[in-house]
C-alpha cells in the first residue's frame, strides 16, 4: 500500500510510521532498558531471586550507602555502613528511615551497585525498593534488604579481585525518581 502510493503520499504515509515506531520505542525504552541492566548487571543493575545458592568459602566485604534527595524531608541510613558475608549465602542489611516533615510523604529508592562489573553477581532476595515506602510525618521505618553475592563473580576475570561491593541507595518523592532522569530499577 504504501510502495503504490506516490510522491507527498508515500512521504505522509512514511512519516506517520516513522512516527508511531519511535512512539512505541520511546513506550518500551524503559522496560527493555530495565531487563538489559537485569540481565546483564549493565550500570551495577542488581538481580532479583528467589533463594541464595549456598555459600562458598570465599567471604566479601559489602559496603551500604544511603542518600536522600533534596526535596525529600528524610533521613535515611544504613543500620550497619558494611558487613563481610559469604559469598553465595542470603545475607540481610537494614536501612531505616525517618520523615522529618509534617505530612505523610511516599518515596521510592533508586539504587546501583559499585563497581558496575559487580551489579550482575548481586542478587536480591527482597528489597525495600520493590514497593514505595510511605512515612507519616516523624514516623522511622526499618526496612530489610536480603541479598547474596552469586558465587559465579569468582569465575569472571573482570570481577574476582572485587574485594568490596558498594550498594547505593537514594530515596526519591515518589514518581520523582523516573522524572529527575534516574531509572528506578525493579531488582
Amino acid at each position: 500500500m504504501i510502495l503504490a502510493a506516490r510522491g507527498p503520499q508515500r512521504t505522509a504515509m512514511l512519516a506517520v510510521l516513522g512516527i508511531a515506531f519511535m512512539t512505541g520505542l520511546a513506550w518500551a525504552s524503559v522496560p527493555l532498558y530495565r531487563l538489559l541492566c537485569q540481565a546483564t548487571g549493565l550500570n551495577g543493575t542488581t538481580g532479583r531471586a528467589e533463594r541464595a545458592p549456598g555459600g562458598v568459602d570465599q567471604r566479601i566485604e559489602v559496603a551500604f550507602d544511603a542518600n536522600v534527595a533534596p526535596n525529600l524531608p528524610w533521613r535515611f541510613r544504613p543500620e550497619a555502613h558494611s558487613d563481610t558475608v559469604d559469598i553465595g549465602a542470603r545475607d540481610m542489611a537494614f536501612f531505616s528511615a525517618t520523615n522529618t516533615g509534617t505530612r505523610p510523604i511516599t518515596g521510592t529508592a533508586t539504587f546501583n551497585v559499585q563497581p558496575a562489573q559487580a551489579g550482575r553477581y548481586f542478587k536480591k532476595i527482597q528489597c525495600f525498593c520493590f514497593t514505595e515506602q510511605t512515612l507519616q510525618p516523624g514516623e522511622t521505618q526499618r526496612m530489610p534488604v536480603i541479598f547474596y553475592v552469586d558465587p559465579a563473580i569468582l569465575h569472571d576475570p573482570d570481577a574476582r579481585d572485587i574485594q568490596t561491593i558498594t550498594l547505593s541507595y537514594t530515596f526519591w518523592p515518589a514518581g520523582a525518581a523516573n522524572t529527575a532522569g534516574r531509572t528506578a530499577h525493579d531488582g
